[in-house]
Formats: structure tokens, C-alpha cells, sequence
């Protein structure tokens, strides 16, 4: 029997968010064995190429799989990762992939994207709620309102499953002495609190990340402390460089001038890191907890791989974490929606007229506190939210939640089978 032809167009080499999970995608697709899975390899903005490994065998099938951009012909289903707007439809059956937008709404281009697919799916409920949440009234040329703009494609949602096999609970008997082990070994405080993200544009409480108001909250909560935590941030504001870790020391170096006392320390882990590298720094005994204090996010992909270290987690209130991250086992900071500052707004990507989380920062003070006094109670917390997490929300769920998709929409391919044909052998005609 023929495979349905797959093509994935997506940023399958880019070292980016949108390309671990087109990676995902493929893997799923490819390890499924039920389909002729091909690749358009796409840019994503800025970010590098050059992930795939050829010495990996997964990553180089991937490679292998990839073709010109000129389709030989359609394909039976189309699936495209990106952001809605650029969504074509080109197969017999379209399927787009989005994180969506981390705020309340989304640009009409958008929405007219997801239209022109016949399913989108989101990482989370969060990144499907702007494209649902956003209308806009369709004029004609006179000026004359003559329909509603808004969501028309069904929806699901295929969340980002961590991937076992990468990121798992290490006694910290067993963490190998890697260099980045030994370099965390240093480290004086034997309670860290550990950010991982981009620190993106905008000013102390502005950028979505929200890694300036993060900094800035740590040193006012345990300055002037006989004992302290340390704060590492795993974090770049755009590709790695010297340039740019000096970008994030001087970003560092401003928020401490503004704060009076003697100060907590802070430690940069900058630059890529290999994935075994992550995990280890998870499951580092220096490091105790993870803290985010995002405005909104798609999915929040190292959150959910921080869960499988068994320690607890702090995060905001709000957006694609949610789906994972259990109330009863995670701690979430309350907070407020507020409209996003202007300094952040983006064409297509974040409009003036929406909002996003602001956190308690307040709030978020005493907990940090609490952790450090009283420890073991979110420790236990720690490793239910581990459980559950393993077993809702895997690589292995994701797979069988995208294979169940697809055997629901994916052309069916049908074996010809020709009838047995006998040789009749016919009476003589008379002479």
C-alpha cells in the first residue's frame, strides 16, 4: 500500500523554539512509519542554522528527507509550522502548526492565515485563544461593514511532549563531572533559583519575558541578607556572542545600580548549550527551583523540562504553561492583564490594543522566600508535578495524540488489487 505523501514545511535546522518543534513533529511523523514524510526547510528570523546532526541517525534522516522548494507534486497533506500569516494551503488536506501569540489578540493577517488551512493546531489552549478571541469587521470599498473577520478553521490542540530520553531525574551522585557540572560546583550558594530564557526587548517590567523585572525582584527580596540565593539565568537576547553576553552583563550591571545594599548573587550561563548540558544544570543539587515570571507564553518548553528534575516550579498565572503546569503541584503567581507597553509592539506580531500578564511582584518576594525557608513542603510538589507531567505529557502522548490526528484527516491511500484472470479457452469453430 502506497504512504500518504507528507510534506512539513517548517525551520527544521534553526536552533529556535519554532525549530525544536518542527523537529518534534518530523521525529513523530517519522518514527510512525505511516507516511512518506518529506521537508522545506525554512529560516526562522535571525536564528542560525545548522542543528541537524549527521551523526545523529534521527536528525539525519531529517537531512536526507529534505527536498527543493519546487514540489514535484501535491502533496496529500501540507503541514506548516509557523506563525498563521504565512500559512498557503498546497496540499489535498492543510494542516497548520502555531504557538500563536502570547497575548489577547492577534492581527487579522491571522486570522485570514488560519482560514486558508483546514486545521490549525496550537501548542496549548492559550495559543489557540487569541486567534478565537480576535474579530474584525470586513468593509467594502465604500467604507460599508459587509461581515465579521474571525476564526473559521476547526481547531486542536498537539502540545509540545519533553522527550524522555533527554531529560530525566539524576541523583546528584550520578551528574557526570562535565565542565558545565564542575563550573556549577563553584558556585558558593547551595540554593540557586534558575531562569531559562531569551531576555527580549523592552525596558524592567516591559519585555514579555519579563527577565528584567525577574533580576530586579530577586535583588530587592534578599538584599541585605546574612545568607542568600543566587540567581542563574540561562539567557541571550538573539544568537550567541560576545557581543551580545556583554549586551546581558551590562542589562545585569544597571539593574543592580538601581537597587541600594548589599546585593544577592547572580550567575550568566550564556550561549547554546547541548541538551545533555540542560539536563545536568536541571538536575544540578545547587539549583532548587525555576522561576518565570512571563507575560505570556505559546507553550513554555523549558518549564515543562524542568519538571522532570523533580523540583518545583514558580511561574506566572497565566497562558500556554498552564496546560501542564497543575495548580495543586506548581506554585503561580496571581497577577493582573494589563495592555503591553509600547516599547514591545510589533508589526503583525503584538498590537497596541493588546494585553498581557503583569505579575505580584510582591507576591512573588514571599515566595521566593518561602522556598528558601521551607523548602521540603515544595519539594513534595516538586516531584507530583514530575509525575504527572511524565505521564500526561510526553513525547511518546505527543506522537500518538499527532498519529490520531492524522489517521483521522490524512487521505486514505488504497491498494489496487487487480481480479485473477484466467485463460478461457474458447470452443473450435467447424471447418
Amino acid at each position: 500500500m502506497n504512504k500518504p505523501f507528507v510534506v512539513v514545511s517548517c525551520p527544521i535546522d534553526t536552533y529556535s523554539g519554532y525549530g525544536s518543534r518542527a523537529r518534534d513533529v518530523v521525529r513523530a511523523l517519522m518514527r510512525s512509519d505511516k507516511y512518506d514524510v518529506k521537508i522545506l526547510s525554512q529560516k526562522w528570523g535571525n536564528t542560525p542554522n545548522g542543528f541537524l546532526n549527521e551523526n545523529n541517525p534521527e536528525e539525519k534522516k531529517m537531512k536526507d528527507a529534505i527536498i527543493q522548494p519546487q514540489l514535484q507534486r501535491q502533496p496529500d497533506v501540507w503541514i506548516q509550522i509557523s506563525i498563521p500569516d504565512e500559512f498557503q494551503k498546497l496540499g489535498k488536506f492543510n494542516i497548520g502548526i502555531t504557538a500563536g501569540i502570547e497575548t489577547d489578540l492577534c492581527d487579522v493577517r491571522f486570522i485570514q492565515g488560519a482560514n486558508r488551512m483546514d486545521l490549525i493546531l496550537g501548542s496549548s489552549n492559550h495559543s489557540l485563544y487569541a486567534l478565537k478571541n480576535s474579530q474584525y469587521e470586513q468593509k467594502d470599498k465604500a467604507g460599508q461593514v459587509v461581515g465579521i473577520i474571525k476564526l473559521e478553521t476547526p481547531t486542536d490542540i498537539l502540545f509540545e511532549g519533553v522527550d524522555l530520553e533527554k531529560y530525566f531525574h539524576i541523583e546528584p551522585k550520578d551528574l557526570p563531572k562535565t565542565e558545565l557540572v564542575k563550573s556549577l560546583d563553584t558556585i558558593d550558594e547551595k540554593f540557586c533559583f534558575l531562569y531559562v530564557g531569551h531576555w527580549l526587548r523592552g525596558a524592567i517590567g516591559e519585555d514579555r519575558k519579563n527577565t528584567g523585572l525577574l533580576v530586579k525582584t530577586f535583588l530587592e527580596t534578599f538584599k541585605n541578607k546574612k545568607t542568600a540565593p543566587a540567581l542563574i539565568l540561562k539567557t541571550m537576547t538573539g544568537p550567541a556572542s560576545i557581543m551580545d553576553r556583554e549586551a546581558i552583563l551590562k542589562k545585569i550591571d544597571a539593574i543592580r545600580k538601581g537597587v541600594n545594599g548589599r546585593l544577592p548573587n547572580i550567575y550568566l550561563l550564556h550561549g547554546d548549550i547541548e541538551d545533555s548540558d540542560v539536563n545536568h544544570l536541571y538536575n544540578h543539587p545547587k539549583v532548587k527551583a525555576m522561576i518565570n515570571l512571563t507575560k505570556g507564553e505559546g507553550f513554555g518548553r523549558p518549564l515543562l523540562e524542568f519538571t522532570r528534575s523533580k523540583k518545583p516550579i514558580i511561574a506566572s498565572n497565566w497562558s500556554g504553561h498552564l496546560d501542564f503546569l497543575n495548580a495543586e503541584f506548581a506554585s503561580l503567581v496571581p497577577g493582573e492583564i494589563k495592555p503591553v507597553h509600547e516599547s514591545v509592539i510589533q508589526d503583525r506580531l503584538i498590537l497596541k490594543e493588546s494585553k498581557w500578564f503583569s505579575p505580584d511582584v510582591s507576591f512573588v518576594s514571599l515566595l521566593m522566600k518561602d522556598y528558601v525557608n521551607g523548602y521540603k513542603a515544595y519539594e513534595v510538589k516538586g516531584k507530583r508535578l514530575a509525575r504527572y507531567c511524565m505521564e500526561n505529557f510526553s513525547f511518546e502522548k505527543m506522537q500518538e495524540k499527532i498519529e490520531a490526528i492524522m489517521d483521522k484527516n490524512a487521505p486514505k491511500k488504497v491498494e489496487i488489487k487487480l481480479p485473477n484472470i484466467k485463460k478461457i479457452s474458447l470452443p473450435k469453430k467447424d471447418d
